[in-house]
């Protein structure tokens, strides 16, 4: 029997999964990593115990199962987004990698949009530049550290450090590429034009490849270090959000995967390079070859939630909590909270941006403010589900959900009613490392395509329908919430 292995390089862990050719899950393993900030808004990590922590959790998967490593037909690679790794001329990694949610960069966007344009840049990578973003951070090292600079040779991403350390190759997915903003979105490859205006070289930039392609083999070296046998294929992958798309079945036009994690991530699939005018969206090439998609992030998702508890409730657990606000009327008689408290995304990108509890009066009790906490994420969601209508994806047919903060039944149908749409939740847990399995075996022939594997493998299980008697309460507070951030902006600076 065939099985596919995939590894996803997570910021928290490096996590092994392993799934057989009826796409059924047998085991999955996963090793914590640490981070750093050395100053403030700065995130990084060591590249090194990426692969000595993907390396203990392929070796924990094998044993758990006992699957033999003779029967792993391909693996696939997922990830953390946009993190920098620079390696030396001899693949030895020059400084920690620096991570998505890295602040430092702010000068490094503008001055991207001063050297090409900032509506040419959109027209050409499908995105603004962002702190958060590989691009700036680039810049950043070649301004800060100009002798780490100077012995670069490769830039990877931070799965496909874990392909180099697996294969000796040299190699990233059109996915995560794109993720970079260094990308031609339409061409599906590197622009030219960018890297020339930023002054990066071309030949630092690995060659790309769809998802589902294979880009090296294990190598003997590796195949030492994880229990794995030498030769196994090593699919492309994706990014996190395009492999965890892949794992919910969103890689069709209409069909949309919202997760509520610690942020929040509408994703839709499209079947051409459309691009957000204004670059709120970000506009990537999905894992499953031959598509796009779009993708819009709010950084305090079930995040809020978790802040809310651990500083005002922290002896309550999230149920009891949850019951307290089940108790309490759609649109929280007049509460509304702005989900702010990292700053903003999309659609506002807005490092500064905080979060407000708008409308306490006496009346208020504990439950009102845990669901106006539920009604202002959901109110940050439907921000980017307008946004993605109006950006020539008006036919959504169906929202599948993920993440955490989906569990609770009581959110779930906050998010329904505000957004006005069917939610469905699906059998898959398991997020990227599922959906990179998936596209390793569509690579090797278990699946005819990406859809044909999803549709194979995913089962809908529960329907969420919105209810119209609450459309009207959130139209009304929707239209307050929209309100509140412009009045606001301009205050956020002088509480630096």
């Amino acid at each position: 029997m065939a099985h596919f292995l995939g590894l996803d390089i997570s910021t928290t862990s490096s996590k092994a999964l392993l799934i057989d050719h009826n796409g059924e899950v047998l085991g999955t393993a996963s090793t914590p990593h640490d981070l750093s900030s050395p100053k403030p808004l700065w995130s990084e990590q060591d590249p090194e115990q990426w692969w000595v922590a993907a390396a203990q959790s392929i070796r924990n998967v094998l044993s758990q199962t006992g699957i033999p490593t003779s029967s792993i037909e391909a693996i696939g690679l997922t990830g953390q987004m946009h993190g920098l790794v620079l390696l030396d001329e001899d693949g030895n990694v020059l400084r920690p990698a620096i991570l998505w949610n890295d602040q430092r960069c702010q000068s490094q966007c503008d001055e991207i949009h001063r050297r090409i344009g900032r509506d040419r840049f959109i027209q050409i990578s499908g995105n603004i530049a962002l702190p958060g973003f590989t691009a700036p951070k680039i810049l950043w090292v070649a301004e800060n550290e100009p002798e780490v600079y100077a012995r670069v040779h490769h830039i990877l991403l931070p799965k496909d450090f874990i392909r180099y350390k697996l294969t000796g190759n040299f190699a990233m997915d059109k996915a995560d590429g794109s993720g970079t903003v260094l990308f031609d979105l339409k061409a599906r490859n590197w622009s030219d034009e960018v890297l020339e205006e930023l002054g990066i070289p071309s030949e630092w930039m690995p060659a790309t490849f769809e998802g589902t392609e294979v880009t090296g083999y294990v190598s003997k070296t590796a195949a030492e270090m994880t229990g794995l046998k030498q030769g196994i294929p090593v699919a492309a992958g994706g990014g996190d959000q395009e492999a965890g798309a892949v794992g919910v079945g969103a890689v069709e036009p209409g069909v949309i995967g919202l997760t509520v994690g610690t942020s929040g991530v509408i994703f839709a699939a499209t079947s051409e390079p459309l691009v957000e005018p204004e670059g709120r969206l970000h506009a990537f090439c999905h894992a499953a070859p031959g598509l796009w998609h779009f993708m819009g992030v709010m950084l305090s998702a079930a995040g809020s939630l978790q802040w809310y508890r651990d500083a005002l409730a922290p002896h309550l657990s999230f149920d009891e909590l949850l019951r307290e606000a089940a108790d309490v009327p759609a649109g929280s008689e007049g509460l509304i909270f702005l989900p702010y408290l990292s700053g903003e995304r999309t659609p506002y990108p807005d490092p500064l941006a905080r979060g407000v509890l708008h409308g306490l009066t006496l009346r208020h009790t504990r439950g009102h403010m845990t669901r106006a906490i539920l009604e202002g994420v959901a109110f940050g969601l439907k921000d980017i589900f307008n946004l993605i209508k109006g950006s020539g994806l008006e036919q959504i047919k169906q929202a599948r959900l993920s993440g955490g903060g989906t569990k609770s039944a009581l959110w779930c149908q906050i998010i329904a009613d505000i957004l006005e749409s069917e939610l469905m939740t699906v059998n898959t847990t398991e997020g990227g490392a599922f959906g990179a399995a998936l596209l390793a075996g569509v690579g090797q022939g278990a699946w005819r395509d990406v859809g044909t594997a999803c549709r194979e493998t995913i089962k809908l299980t529960r329907k969420i329908d919105p209810d119209p008697a609450a459309f009207e309460v959130y139209r009304q507070r929707y239209q307050v919430y929209q309100e509140l951030y412009p009045l606001l902006k301009g205050t956020y600076a002088e509480l630096m």
